[in-house]
């Protein structure tokens, strides 16, 4: 889902999404559970919806999880099927409006839905609907737009009115999106037909569980029963589960899922991502090695690469920072300024591991490299005699479109830097990238079922051609969509 305000910094959002089809069961304490075990995709805010398959309740609020729901909360949301949706905190707007689930009343009949995602046709579909400009403000709720206005004046005498709604409308959709929809009676998950975010099916006691990773449903005590494809949207109602096919699959999933994103204990493409990070450590140590007495992680994300590293570098693996875990993942605060500040409260460095020490530092991405350049300043000042940093990743060069936080272009460091200029900038004594081979490989999955966009450049469905936010709310602005399928943009300097 991307929020759509006036800073122009480009798409801010990777969120996360459940559903739960379970009569007889507590289902809005099942989606609380699935939920916090897909906070790390999303602080800014969290929403439930459950049917008791007369009406749909909705609850949502600005926070974390465990803020927006308590007993309290969760007591009155007795039903039989509900979804869930947790979004990632940004530079975008951030208010009660653009929390979800996003809740449409139609007829005598109403749906939710929770998306994550973001939507590269958003203009053409808006002008489709010819809403003015501020009347939506986030591609979400113009998806929910969209259904309503396939519904038709009368209720279907089948029920399945979303579910026609959706044939109608899931085509149009360009870019990625990974949905979880319901009406009173039915449950559904859709994935756009490259797959760039993850959607898996889950089969628990007496019902069906939807995830945007496999860890959320090991809370539940669902086990995985297979990934909704590419192309696919399941049905979920009380004659089990059905598959349409609305699009033909081109998988595509974000690379940059295994990199940082997924839970170490989840599996995308049936392959543990722990193990996957734990080979790029090594693959990582084999390219590009170094004199040291420590390798050390940037906790946590950098944990299994540095593992990695150290087993096939023969180094010893230590702590250097201990980590408040009280505080979010600086890559996805609200400022640049936040940023910098958030790094001495979340990190600590542990002086006696690293005074007088030749340190190899492992970290799984540099995005912006605000944090990174304070992480290395820490470690000089406790005292570090040399640092190798060392990235389990390509140079992060091209911004994302598909759903997920990195700004625009000019944000990225490595967007116009070689990685020689970039180890002066971060005050290091050498730098080094996997690279994008060595990468896919870690992954044990073919190269071309991945979008590398944020990599190469080459992305998979045609996007804007410079960083806007402004689609639904600026009518004199006119966004200009590359004709082409697999190309790049053009940089800061260029569009200006």
């Amino acid at each position: 889902m991307v929020t759509l305000d006036a800073d122009l910094s480009g798409p801010k959002d990777a969120c996360g999404v459940f559903g739960v089809y379970a009569p007889g069961q507590p289902v809005a304490h099942l989606s609380y559970l699935g939920l916090y075990a897909l906070q790390h995709r999303g602080q800014e805010s969290a929403g439930i919806a459950v049917s008791d398959g007369e009406t749909i309740t909705v609850v949502k609020d600005m926070g974390l999880v465990t803020q927006v729901f308590d007993e309290r909360r969760l007591a009155p949301l007795e039903g039989h099927l509900t979804i869930g949706h947790v979004r990632y905190s940004t530079t975008g707007s951030s208010t009660w409006r653009n929390a979800q689930p996003v809740y449409r009343s139609v007829a005598d009949a109403g749906f939710a839905l929770g998306h994550n995602g973001n939507l590269t046709n958003t203009e053409a579909l808006s002008n489709d609907l010819g809403m003015l400009p501020g009347v939506l403000t986030s591609d979400s709720e113009l998806i929910g737009e969209l259904l309503v206005h396939e519904y038709g004046d009368e209720l279907r005498s089948d029920g399945r009115d979303l579910e026609h709604a959706l044939e109608k409308v899931l085509p149009r959709l360009a870019g990625a999106f990974s949905l979880v929809l319901m009406d009173e009676a039915h449950l559904f998950g859709v994935r756009d037909a490259h797959g760039f975010r993850p959607l898996v099916l889950g089969k628990t006691e007496g019902g069906w569980v939807l995830a945007s990773e496999t860890a959320a449903l090991d809370l539940v005590d669902a086990h995985y029963v297979r990934d909704v494809e590419p192309g696919e949207m399941v049905a979920i109602d009380a004659g089990g589960v059905r598959s349409i096919r609305f699009a033909e699959p081109t998988p595509k999933l974000c690379l940059f899922e295994f990199v940082y994103i997924a839970r170490p204990d989840t599996q995308l493409y049936g392959h543990s991502v722990h193990a996957a990070r734990q080979r790029m450590g090594e693959a990582l140590a084999r390219q590009a090695p170094a004199k040291a007495d420590m390798v050390m992680p940037v906790p946590e994300s950098g944990v299994p690469a540095a593992q990695g590293f150290a087993r096939a570098a023969g180094i010893p693996y230590g702590d250097g920072f201990v980590k408040n875990r009280y505080v979010g993942r600086t890559f996805i605060q609200p400022s640049q300024k936040q940023r910098g500040t958030d790094v001495r409260l979340k990190l600590n460095p542990l002086r006696d591991n690293i005074k007088g020490k030749r340190l190899v530092v492992v970290d799984d991405s540099i995005v912006r490299g605000t944090t990174t350049r304070q992480i290395i300043a820490l470690l000089r000042e406790a005292g570090a005699t040399e640092v190798h940093f060392r990235v389990s990743s390509p140079p992060y060069r091209w911004p994302c479109f598909y759903g997920l936080d990195t700004g625009k272009r000019s944000d990225l460091l490595a967007a116009d830097m070689e990685v020689g200029e970039i180890a002066l900038y971060l005050g290091v004594d050498s730098l080094a990238y996997l690279d994008l081979d060595h990468l896919v490989a870690a992954t044990d999955s073919p190269r071309e079922s991945f979008c590398t966009a944020c990599f190469t450049g080459d992305y998979p469905v045609a996007v804007p051609e410079y960083d806007t936010k402004l689609v639904l709310e600026d009518a004199s602005r006119t966004i200009h969509v590359s004709g082409h399928v697999s190309g790049t943009i053009p940089s800061s300097a260029e569009r200006a």
